[in-house]
């Protein structure tokens, strides 16, 4: 009699499915075909995914490392970690990074999703985040079968079972920063309860009201990097969101084993995003040059907004802005894609965003003057 068959079946691929939450987009889809019909076209300001060009110098490092036909290595080339501890020093201020404190990721999305289970935690172990937050904070929760929560300030967390605290500053959606008294406060709960402390700072480079610090800063953690990691992005700041190019930093004892874990998984950053990375890692120009067109399309879409009786809040950091008119965020979202303009939901990042959409600045300057024009 013939073995029975390994293949998995339906029920168990249902089961996969069944611990991740709604794919929150497809909603968007009705209210997107509306906006789409205006006579004008849409205003996309929902998803927040770059539209400037990449910038020459970085297009030119991914041409010129085209021909890379072997396999590249998942801890980087010598150049890309160099570039990666040279940018920490000069931009972010932290001291005495070596190559163990860095690691590259391919995009920070992916990190995010699959840290808790390449942590190795599991049911019984939890993961907080903050009440509005990135929803892949709560996936990569589910993805790994852990606990998880979410909270106002961590400090007033049970720390029993808690093993991976999210920070995220500048935050995304309500563009909220910490304050640098308020990192060091937490960063030193967290030690001293023995939680790792993982603060996603992929708007680092984007304070408009706030100057954004990071936890590698030795203000923020007593120049110890002793259970805290960031995780930074190349996507916002240098429109290299299509490359995958990102990295986190901090702890060598939480990085060693997770650039084993992530070798025996191939999680590789491709040989031409690595060299990309590395001119873009190397130029602050092309960063200012972007924040000029990101600041000058915030101060059109904010005034308008206010002048169509919006309140924003927060907002002081990052690529959107927090808006309400203190209304279901879903009427929001309908009244505005009548508009033409599509915007994201503020119920996309947690209940206690119902009453809010996010904004994206990510749209051209012409696509922005027509939404202000709308507006």
């Amino acid at each position: 009699m013939p073995a029975a068959s390994a293949r998995p079946s339906a029920s168990h691929g249902q089961s996969l499915r069944d611990r991740l939450p709604a794919f929150p987009w497809d909603k968007l889809e009705p209210y997107k075909k509306t906006a789409a019909a205006h006579p004008d076209g849409i205003v996309d300001l929902s998803v927040g995914t770059p539209v400037d060009p990449v910038p020459e110098l970085v297009q030119k490092a991914l041409m010129d490392a085209a021909d890379s036909p072997g396999y590249p290595t998942v801890w980087g080339t010598l150049a890309l970690r160099d570039a990666i501890t040279g940018w920490l020093e000069r931009r972010l201020g932290a001291r005495d990074v070596t190559h163990h404190h860095v690691l590259p990721v391919v995009g920070s999305k992916e990190l995010v999703a699959w840290l808790p289970t390449q942590l190795g935690l599991g049911p019984g172990d939890k993961v907080a985040y903050p009440r509005l937050a990135y929803p892949t904070y709560e996936v990569g929760a589910r993805l790994a079968r852990a606990d998880y929560e979410v909270y106002d300030d961590p400090r007033e967390l049970d720390p029993s079972g808690l093993k991976l605290l999210w920070l995220n500053s500048p935050s995304n959606p309500t563009g909220r920063v910490l304050s640098k008294e308020d990192l060091a406060g937490i960063v030193s709960w967290a030690r001293e309860h023995g939680v790792l402390l993982v603060s996603d700072e992929c708007y680092l480079e984007l304070g408009w009201d706030a100057d954004p610090v990071s936890v590698l800063h030795p203000d923020v953690n007593e120049g110890s990097y002793d259970g805290v990691v960031a995780v930074h992005s190349l996507s916002k700041r240098s429109n290299l969101a299509g490359y995958r190019a990102a990295f986190i930093a901090g702890d060598p004892t939480v990085l060693g084993p997770l650039l084993e874990i992530r070798k025996h998984g191939g999680m590789m950053t491709p040989a031409p995003t690595q060299a990309a990375a590395v001119a873009a890692l190397g130029d602050d120009e092309h960063v200012r040059v972007q924040r000029e067109r990101y600041a000058a399309r915030r101060e059109a879409l904010r005034g308008a907004l206010l002048g169509h009786g919006f309140r924003i809040e927060h907002s002081e950091a990052s690529l959107y802005l927090w808006a309400t008119r203190d209304e279901s965020c879903w009427d929001t979202v309908s009244h505005l894609a009548g508009l033409g303009i599509l915007v994201a939901p503020g119920d996309f990042y947690g209940e206690a965003g119902d009453r809010f959409v996010r904004v994206a600045l990510t749209a051209t300057d012409e696509r922005v003057r027509a939404a202000v024009a709308r507006l």
